[in-house]
């Protein structure tokens, strides 16, 4: 049981990791011709192609677990990856990008709320005050000032973004185990990029993009470049990762796991772009990795061993 956490905690930082790219690669996009939108579509939907040789060689003889789990992938697409990105980006047109982030985050509190209403599972202290924690952690990370007054129609976006991603933690925890990760990650990734397109070609969503050269890491390259980094890196080995590690360590954990990625996008951003992070963002990445050792703490200590695969209580083992 512990080798199998070990392995899903690992799948889920680097999920984190690969993730916390994704803002590096897409601002020089959005600061040029390509709406955010656009460069979603491109990012998921390239992902998708990418994987789908591999997606199909694994359904080899087994077609018909697709066909029953066609439901589970439909709406992890609608869910996971459509909903949290339309509805984040839609927020940012009202919120400032930090309160965006907070309450798209407020999903990993649904993830709780859902296992503990739904399922029955209610969190103990230690995963309470991991969450607490946490979230306070985030908070830091972000660097909450002056917000001002809230745009309700923002904060409905923002709140929408929460749903989105609690969805993606709860329906990758419950997989089918004999559904292939790589089929849920490009088949829920087409989806997505379809919805995303659909919704741009209604006019519900501003939709464009270009093929001028871009600024990235101070020199001038081919939109290409971040287009490659966020289709591969930020997607296909982002998702991947995201999905098995849910299935090996739950929707509980992960979701939790999943909160470092505001604190790796803050590293990469340094590293990337020189922005040093100040020491309120230092201290709140500390208060992140806290909360998510109090909730692996809790999952280790109180957890039965069957609960690892049972796919009928994946938050017992503890964002994608």
């Amino acid at each position: 049981m512990r080798e199998r956490s070990s392995v899903g905690l690992g799948l889920a930082l680097l999920s984190a990791i690969t993730f916390a790219t994704s803002g590096t690669f897409a601002r020089p996009l959005i600061t040029g011709e390509w709406s955010a939108v656009a460069v979603v579509i491109a990012r998921v939907g390239i992902a998708a192609l990418v994987l789908a040789v591999p997606a199909a060689l694994a359904l080899r003889g087994k077609w018909s677990v697709l066909r029953r789990n066609g439901v589970t992938v439909l709406l992890f697409g609608l869910l996971g990856v459509a909903t949290a990105q339309a509805c984040f980006f839609n927020a940012v047109r009202y919120l400032p990008v930090g309160v965006a982030l907070l309450l798209e985050y407020l999903g990993i509190v649904l993830v709780v709320g859902w296992m503990w209403l739904v399922h029955g599972q209610r969190p103990r202290a230690l995963t309470v005050a991991g969450s607490v924690t946490a979230l306070c952690g985030l908070a830091l990370v972000l660097d909450l000032t002056g917000a001002g007054r809230l745009d309700p129609v923002g904060v409905l976006w923002g709140l929408g973004a929460g749903v989105g991603l609690a969805g993606y933690f709860v329906i990758a925890g419950r997989l089918d185990d004999e559904l292939p990760s790589v089929v849920m990650a490009s088949g829920g990734m087409a989806v997505g990029a379809l919805a995303l397109l659909l919704l741009g070609g209604i006019g519900a969503l501003p939709l464009t993009a270009g093929t001028a050269d871009v600024t990235f890491a101070g020199h001038q390259v081919s939109w290409l470049v971040p287009i490659a980094g966020l289709s591969l890196i930020a997607a296909v080995v982002a998702y991947l990762a995201g999905v098995a590690g849910t299935r090996l360590l739950g929707a509980r954990l992960s979701s939790f796991v999943g909160l470092t990625e505001v604190m790796f996008a803050v590293l990469i951003a340094w590293l990337v772009l020189d922005e040093l992070p100040s020491l309120i963002q230092l201290a709140g990445g500390v208060l992140i990795l806290g909360g998510v050792a109090l909730v692996r703490a809790d999952e280790l200590r109180g957890s039965p061993p069957a609960s690892v695969t049972a796919p009928a209580e994946p938050a017992l083992t503890g964002e994608r």
